[in-house]
């Protein structure tokens, strides 16, 4: 196999990494390796345990390179939950000096617009990850997306600012590169996630991205085609799973397996199939028998907190009237059977779907899962930061690794993905 341009998503997820490896041709993206692991060092969607996370980096990353046969050198990996604050800003420049002839916007006005809107004073422990442009105002005139060229005394611009803990950035590039990957971004995962998973069409009239992981749901609200809130919950499948665990008096991981083979979280659908449902004895106890809707009786009450806990968090941030498109459901929590019915249920309408990645090519298709929407997104959004690379580049891995030690290649890249 010959050289080829490559880039690679890893997705830091609180109960599973995920990798995905891909191929860009001509600014196409091709997935040719798909790998999952436990992820047994973060504890709420924070890293506690650095040497646990960066060996199951290691083992989700050689599995996808063993499908993909390439060699990984570096990737781009997501943050998410708590760790993440959004919030809206303005900013104004002038374009031509009083009393002269009125002249074009050009690029150099549009960035310093862009600098003036995110000239605002953040905490020393917080690091601005992105700035997103919303809306370019003209003379006082909205509705601008590209302003170059126009003719205007003033130039406005209101934009979507994401701001991430430095510790946490830190935390996250230790572990991939000690083990022994360059970490070439760091981007807010829902951003990711909207990339393939949500229309252009919802993008512009206003959707509601959920990204149900396993200890946090991140929140995404995007409006014409720019974020206009981001938001998180300290809740997502894990606490379904402990709830079956301490309800039926079995071990987290069998209570795992049971939620994701016969868990349901919308009654009507759970009576439907009302299938018998093994729970395992423990400590000598005898196996037990139930069926499906007494599962749904402890599944879904938690599944319609998260979805209640999301509503309340998006209703105080913006006005949901001017939303007109989709609430789409990613991640590993929104694959329980039930989720889109109860989600149109808590939020009062039909426009509920599950957000699957389309199709990326690759001989396999497992990517094409919920779960999957973040790693996917990764490599579509970064697609034009390729690494170009042969199985011979193995050797000279670390010396590169050592003369690019210095530089932070993600900050250097734009911020604007719209």
């Amino acid at each position: 196999m010959g050289l080829s341009d490559i880039i690679v998503g890893l997705d830091i997820g609180t109960s599973f990494i995920r990798v995905v490896i891909a191929e860009v041709h001509d600014g196409g993206v091709e997935i040719i390796g798909v790998a999952k692991r436990s992820s047994t060092g973060l504890r709420n969607g924070v890293i506690v345990n650095i040497e646990a996370t960066i060996e199951c980096i290691k083992q989700a990353v050689e599995a996808a390179e063993q499908k993909a046969g390439y060699e990984v050198i570096s990737c781009v990996t997501g943050i998410g939950g708590a760790q993440i604050e959004g919030m809206n800003s303005k900013g104004l420049v002038a374009v031509s000096a009083h009393g002269k002839n009125n002249r074009e916007i050009n690029e150099s006005d549009v960035n310093r617009v862009l600098e003036a809107a995110n000239a605002i004073q953040i905490p020393m422990d917080r690091k601005m990850l992105h700035v997103i442009p919303q809306d370019y105002i003209v003379d006082g005139v909205p509705g601008y997306k590209d302003p170059i060229h126009m003719i205007a005394v003033r130039l406005e611009a209101e934009v979507h600012i994401v701001t991430a803990s430095r510790t946490a950035i830190q935390n996250i590039t230790q572990c991939v590169e000690r083990a022994g990957y360059q970490l070439d971004r760091v981007m807010l995962k829902s951003l990711a996630c909207t990339q393939v998973v949500v229309g252009e069409d919802e993008r512009e009239l206003g959707s509601i991205l959920i990204d149900v992981g396993g200890s946090m749901t991140d929140i995404l609200v995007i409006l014409k085609d720019a974020p206009i809130c981001t938001a998180s919950i300290p809740l997502g499948g894990n606490a379904v799973t402990n709830d079956i665990s301490i309800v039926k008096g079995i071990a987290t991981a069998t209570a795992e397996k049971i939620k994701i083979e016969s868990g349901c979280c919308w009654l009507p659908l759970a009576l439907e199939r009302n299938d018998e449902v093994l729970i395992p004895g423990l400590a000598g106890r005898e196996p037990e028998q139930i069926d499906r809707k007494e599962l749904c009786e402890i599944i879904m009450p938690r599944m319609e907190e998260i979805f209640m806990m999301v509503r309340d968090a998006v209703v105080r941030r913006i006005s949901v009237g001017q939303l007109m498109g989709s609430i789409i459901l990613t991640g590993g929590g929104a694959q329980i059977e039930g989720a889109v019915e109860l989600a149109e249920r808590v939020f009062g309408t039909s426009s509920v779907r599950l957000g699957v990645p389309g199709n990326w090519g690759g001989i396999e298709e497992e990517y094409r899962q919920p779960e999957y929407a973040t790693a996917v997104g990764l490599v579509v959004a970064n697609r034009n930061l390729v690494q170009t690379k042969s199985r011979k580049d193995r050797r000279h891995r670390e010396s590169e690794r050592d003369r690019d030690a210095g530089d932070s290649l993600w900050q250097k890249i734009k911020k604007s993905f719209f």
